[in-house]
């Protein structure tokens, strides 16, 4: 059964930086790819970044050039480094591995 547990959430003033952490636990996680989505308040869940498998990513067009997602597959965790944040950056922040979910952390970014 595979578990996610999310963590690094915060307060953050705008333009600050954040690093969020998603460690799995329940199989093997090095073959898979490894997405972060976030959903704010009143609003869809939305996807933010995926690592693949191979070391390939891809990012929403609201977080390019500002998040960085990373894998640590001996550590079967997954990273988000935040940027130049935002308000409307304001979420919480899921990772997603075989359509499974964590509990989210919380980002709050004050303007």
């Amino acid at each position: 059964q595979v578990q996610l547990m999310e963590s690094g959430g915060g307060l953050v003033q705008a333009g600050g930086s954040l690093r969020l952490s998603c460690v799995a636990s329940g199989g093997i996680f090095s073959i898979l790819p490894m997405d972060w989505y976030r959903q704010a308040p009143g609003k869809q869940r939305e996807y933010v970044a995926r690592s693949t498998s191979s070391g390939a990513t891809n990012y929403s067009d609201p977080v390019k050039g500002r998040f960085t997602i990373s894998r640590d597959n001996a550590k079967n965790t997954v990273y988000l480094q935040m940027n130049s944040l935002k308000p409307e950056d304001t979420a919480v922040y899921y990772c997603n591995i075989k359509n499974c979910w964590g509990q989210g952390t919380q980002v709050t970014v004050s303007s």
